[in-house]
């Protein structure tokens, strides 16, 4: 067994958690990805470089998170950070789109720890990505909101369920550099413009934030904002 921290990042190919993965790489730890199709993970795996490696998992699926995740041997780190984007209106309900997120955020995130669990030490921890929307709404978040706040409330159990494993949430608002809003200037500018910081949060905030989560032994069933005090006004 190795001496080195064992990470495994759900939804590691791009976003957060691909930075939040090619920052643990590049610290010489063992790192695993998941994303949804088999090439395309080994192949980020391989631009991540170091001990990386890449696991083909849809969480949408979740009768084939355990055989998907059967090889892993043993976790420090638990990243999930797997999402679906749904902008769903309730007078214009699209229900299969909101089971889908739903299912990914809430479900597919309890099966990866279900699948998990015997591989985690008492020194292990996860955090479990939200976002500013379980407590800033906006029109077409209507899911959104609910899986977000449905993170909020899941730390808390998990926390008490897999103790001494602790289990924390980070709820960024908009990331200004990840692949989705970086063309989104006027989106980006208002986040910015609303924070006390008046600055964008940025991916490296993030990854800075999760290392923290991970790192400290007395945080425990936490949602952290990372919002640059947005959610203050």
């Amino acid at each position: 067994m190795s001496d080195r921290t064992q990470v495994v990042v759900i939804g590691g190919t791009s976003g957060i958690g691909r930075h939040f993965a090619q920052s643990c790489a590049d610290q010489g730890h063992d790192v695993v990805i998941t994303g949804r199709t088999e090439d395309r993970t080994k192949a980020i795996a391989h631009e991540i470089g170091g001990r990386t490696r890449g696991i083909a998992l849809d969480l949408a699926d979740t009768e084939g998170i355990v055989a998907a995740l059967a090889d892993v041997e043993r976790v420090d780190w638990l990243v999930l950070s797997a999402l679906d984007r749904d902008f769903n209106t309730v007078r214009e309900y699209r229900p299969a789109d909101a089971a889908r997120l739903l299912t990914v955020k809430l479900i597919g995130y309890t099966e990866v720890l279900h699948a998990l669990a015997a591989k985690l030490t008492d020194e292990s921890a996860a955090v479990l990505l939200g976002g500013l929307a379980s407590h800033r709404p906006y029109p077409g978040s209507t899911t959104v909101t609910t899986a977000n706040g449905g993170i909020s409330a899941l730390v808390r159990t998990l926390a008490v369920e897999l103790s001494p494993v602790r289990v924390n949430a980070l709820h960024p608002s908009i990331v200004a550099d990840t692949p989705f809003w970086s063309d989104k200037p006027g989106a980006r500018e208002a986040a910015e413009t609303r924070a006390l910081s008046k600055r964008p949060v940025t991916m490296q905030d993030c990854t800075e934030a999760i290392t923290f989560l991970l790192r400290n032994r007395s945080i425990n069933g936490v949602n952290l904002n990372i919002d640059g005090g947005d959610v203050l006004i």
